[in-house]
This record gives structure tokens, sequence and C-alpha cells, in this order.
């Protein structure tokens, strides 16, 4: 099938995994955010973050429990905290405002936490890579922990011992163990996010490569222009400061990129994918050309590392139109023919980043 007026062809596997009897994108996520490990949670007794007895939640208060650890998923906006207990079960839990700029007000969070909920360690997945020999953080959208030894400093201000690991490696982490990856020895998890980021877990443990980047693919150029045909290709400048990365491309900002660069008028990605899933044609295409993008380059992941699964995290995790048509693109790529899903969503939603801080601890 050629999209009219772009002149892109749309093959079968596109075509299968975007047909509206799938659902619009997203239709098959809870709206609330549930997940499978949220559900156990709830009904193992995670406690009322406002009950409290003598500052210890109410559920806890009293109760024999044996290891807390703390763990917290610290991004931009939000830090999302909670207490584990030592079958990975939460206790407690509450999310604050990131102070991205000050630093005292970051350790005041973990420090209220830490008084309201007694523990034996912290662990913590945030955003940005951390280098696993000095322990130094760089993370551009948190400046008070950019360029801090993070699980040092913190440990020093809490008097606990602290890990800290990087968020999508967490994501990794958290599904190897818990969600899609059980059972498989190598998994590459990815993120399609605002950004492209993902991790490698192998027999259940990090991949973290020289600096802390193992499984970081989303940077160095994979699309050049035309030598013959001016602005061909969509190379986009990449915050990294290069130019053509699968950062620009892949992402939920990515796909609404091509998006502009094929029709030339703009929309967000959620209006992209279902517009996709309905057969809206302009859509079609953008959906069809992004798998065709980066399906080619995660089956070459796959070949390199062995993985043999992908578990998707990230904003456009939730269109299951799309990840299907990214799995059937990986698949019709890979040497060895695979007969089930391999590139599918993780199971784990808002919990992931807990869950792989609570593993990373472990």
């Amino acid at each position: 099938m050629e999209c009219r007026g772009c002149g892109i062809e749309v093959g079968d596997a596109h075509r299968a995994a975007l047909s509206p009897a799938r659902g619009r994108a997203g239709g098959d996520a809870d709206p609330g955010g549930r997940s499978d490990a949220g559900d156990r949670a709830r009904r193992d007794g995670r406690a009322d973050a406002d009950a409290t007895a003598a500052g210890v939640p109410g559920r806890l208060a009293g109760r024999g429990i044996g290891v807390v650890r703390l763990c917290a998923d610290v991004g931009g906006s939000f830090i999302d905290i909670a207490a584990f207990d030592g079958d990975a079960r939460i206790l407690w839990r509450r999310k604050t405002a990131t102070p991205v700029g000050d630093w005292a007000a970051f350790v005041a969070a973990f420090a209220d936490a830490v008084q309201a909920v007694p523990c034996d360690s912290v662990s913590i997945a945030t955003a940005g890579l951390v280098d696993p020999t000095s322990g130094k953080v760089t993370s551009a959208n948190i400046p008070c922990i950019d360029g801090r030894a993070l699980a040092r400093d913190l440990s020093a201000a809490l008097a606990q011992p602290v890990r800290v690991v990087n968020d999508a490696d967490a994501f990794v982490l958290a599904e190897a163990a818990m969600g899609v990856g059980q059972g498989h020895e190598r998994v590459f998890g990815i993120i399609l996010g605002t950004g492209v980021g993902g991790g490698l877990v192998e027999r259940g443990r990090i991949v973290s490569g020289a600096g802390g980047i193992g499984g970081e693919w989303g940077h160095g150029q994979v699309i050049h222009a035309s030598p013959v045909a001016a602005n061909a290709m969509p190379v986009f400048p990449c915050g990294c400061g290069r130019h053509g990365c699968l950062d620009t491309i892949g992402s939920a900002r990515g796909l609404e990129r091509l998006h502009r660069f094929l029709h030339g008028v703009d929309a967000d990605s959620i209006a992209i994918t279902r517009g996709a899933e309905a057969g809206n044609a302009k859509a079609y295409a953008t959906v069809a050309w992004f798998c065709d993008l980066i399906g080619g380059s995660i089956a070459m992941l796959l070949h390199a590392v062995s993985a043999t699964i992908v578990p998707v995290g990230g904003g456009l995790a939730n269109a299951t139109g799309l990840i299907a048509a990214l799995d059937a693109r990986v698949r019709a790529n890979l040497l060895t023919p695979v007969a089930t899903p391999v590139v599918v969503p993780g199971r784990l939603g808002d919990e992931a980043g807990l869950i792989g801080a609570f593993v990373a601890g472990k």
C-alpha cells in the first residue's frame, strides 16, 4: 500500500499491526496507570502516605517488618519515593516535586522520607548518566545533582547506604526481574519518550559499559544528508551537539518531527499514532517510516548483543499499534526468524523505575 500524496510504501506488516481492530494508541493501557505490579502492591497492603502513627506510616506502625529499603525514581518533574519490604512489596509511597536547582531541598526530600520510614538502605533511579568509577552523575535536567557523586554525597547526608542507577537501566532491570523479560538471559530495554534511551541486562545484571553508557543507543549519527538530493532525509540537530542521531527521530518528539518533515503540518505523537490506527493516510505513512528508520537499528543491536526480548518504556510504549508495527519491522530484519513478538510494551508501568531501583539495591 502506498500513502497517497507522499509516495511511501506501507507493507503488510505495518498494515496488520496498525489495523483499527487493535484499538487506538494506548487503548490497552489502563488510563489510571495501573499495572500488574501496582495491583500486587495494593493487594499486599500499600500504606496511605497520610496515615501516620508517631511519624511512621500507619500500615507500618507496630508491624514486624524485616528489611525495608527506600527506593526512589528521580525525574526532572517529580521524585517518586516508596518503601519496599524484602519481598518487593510496596508498603508506603510518596511523590514530591523535584527541587531541580536546590541540593539542600533535594536532600531534605529524602531525609523526610527516611524519618517517616526507618529503612536499611536507599536506592535511587535517576535521569542522567552514572559513571561506574567515580559515581558522578551527568544530568542536564536536574542541575543540583549534575557533576555530583550522588551516592556518596547523599549517603553522607542521610547516614544510610545509597545506591544510584540510571533510570533507563532501572527500567530494564525491573522488566528483566519482574516484567516481560522474566526468563530471558539477555534483555535489551528501550525508552521511547521525550528522547531515546536504553539499557542491557545480562543474567540479572546491568551491563554498564565504559563511562556508564552501556545500552545508550540513541546517539551517534545514523542519518546523513544526501549528496545529490538536498533535504531528502531528515537530518535534525541533536541535544548532544551532533546531527542525525537516532534520538532525533526515534522518540515521541522524533515522530512529530518526521510528520512535519513529510507533510508540512504539526501534530502531537498521540494524534499521529491514533490517526495511523484509524487509517489516516498521512499518519499511517509517518508511523510506517518511523518503524522503518529505527527497526533496522534495533535488529542490529539484537544481533550484536544476542538479546531475545525488548521491553519498551516511555510514552510511546502506550501506542500499542505502533509498538506492534515496530516489532514486525524488527523481526523482518532479524537473520534468524522469530515467531513470537520481540519488541513489546513493558509490563510494570509507572512503578518500573521504583522496582528497578529495588532490584539494583539488592
